[in-house]
């Protein structure tokens, strides 16, 4: 199941999907580890989470990522920009994960200004043109290309696939 193919929503917006499992994290942060700038706030919001287990970090560029098992994303939508998922299953995306991540983290303040409306248009506007160009500014190759290679790499010569 795409998000980005049924349905549209911003940062305000939510999704609810059940999520099956017991779990002690309050949010679980969907992060791409091919991405050297990506992984600089991974390991820097690892490190502030200091093993308590409030985020639970899901590596989406592993060939074992499911996404039933995290809202729903699927590998491209959750390529196109960040997304997280709430215990409830509720799925947020863009600069609304930061704020929740960093809130949970007791640095909420960091991102709090993003709340005001004019301020958290703009800090939306300049993730989405991020969000656009981030694989082009890291040296990545085009989404497109990276979905293919994954779906090449996941699938078996008789074309049957791990994922789809």
């Amino acid at each position: 199941m795409s998000l980005s193919n049924s349905q549209s929503y911003s940062s305000d917006k939510v999704l609810t999907q059940p999520v099956s499992s017991a779990h002690t994290w309050k949010i679980e942060l969907l992060y791409d580890s091919e991405c050297p700038l990506c992984m600089r706030e991974v390991n820097f919001l690892q490190k502030r989470d200091a093993g308590r287990g409030l985020v639970k970090f899901v590596d989406i560029a592993d060939d074992d990522y499911n996404p039933e098992a995290h809202g729903g994303v699927d590998f491209e939508t959750a390529m196109g920009r960040i997304h997280a998922v709430l215990p409830d299953g509720t799925v947020v995306q863009n600069v609304e994960v930061f704020r929740r991540v960093y809130a949970i983290l007791g640095m909420g303040w960091v991102y709090a200004i993003t709340q005001l409306p004019i301020i958290g248009a703009i800090a939306d506007f300049l993730y989405g043109v991020w969000a656009k160009w981030r694989l082009a500014i890291t040296g990545r190759p085009k989404l497109e290309d990276i979905v293919a290679q994954r779906q090449e790499r996941l699938c078996n010569t008789e074309g049957r696939c791990r994922i789809d």
